[in-house]
């Protein structure tokens, strides 16, 4: 079932009462859920048979949270209307630097993990920082040109540790580790600040 309803929370904020709309999605799940997208909007996913009492009652309970990151996805949305937008002749000209760049660091942390690697593709991918195929071809999003260098460490580091580990399993987190023992700071810093990279 999916379909959407209003939840009045009763705290009172800015002097009004708080109302969240948000789309229901029921499915054969355990457990209660709440997402918020990008856009602010909230979806809340809950077992078929979840009484909608006890799903008023979690969004209740969440409301602090719920304010917290749609506060949080607002803001991300305003900054993101600040963006850097390159012509296609400085995007070329960054993803030549880029090239260098990756070409580089892929070659030393091979080398330190000891594993091999096909060719290295820079492109502007729209939702992937890299990505490594079962052959050891190795794709970089252009735009990491402008990050940090650990953070550029950190995707060189993941996509070569698929080539020990083709998953996300516990056992690849840990060859991550591994070799950067502080990979966490450095996947955060793209989740809080990749959209906000020039484009």
């Amino acid at each position: 079932e999916t379909g959407r309803r209003s939840c009045v929370s009763g705290i009172k904020n800015w002097g009004y009462i708080m109302k969240f709309q948000y789309e229901l999605k029921r499915s054969s799940r355990k457990t209660l859920a709440i997402e918020i997208k990008t856009d602010g909007t909230m979806v809340v996913r809950a077992p078929m048979r979840c009484p909608q009492s006890a799903i008023d009652t979690f969004l209740q309970e969440k409301q602090d949270w719920i304010l917290e990151k749609m506060e949080k996805q607002k803001n991300r949305r305003e900054q993101a209307k600040q963006v850097t937008v390159l012509t296609n002749a400085e995007r070329e000209l960054y993803r030549r630097q880029a090239r260098i760049v990756f070409e580089q660091k892929v070659k030393y942390y091979a080398g330190r993990m000891n594993v091999t690697y096909g060719r290295i593709a820079v492109r502007n991918q729209k939702t992937r920082w890299g990505s490594c195929s079962a052959e050891g071809n190795l794709n970089f999003n252009w735009r990491l040109i402008f990050a940090p260098a650990g953070v550029l460490d950190y995707v060189v580091v993941h996509e070569l540790a698929h080539r020990k580990e083709m998953n996300h399993s516990a056992r690849f987190w840990g060859v991550v580790e591994s070799y950067m023992p502080e990979y966490k700071k450095y996947q955060a810093w793209l989740k809080e600040n990749g959209n906000l990279l020039p484009k």
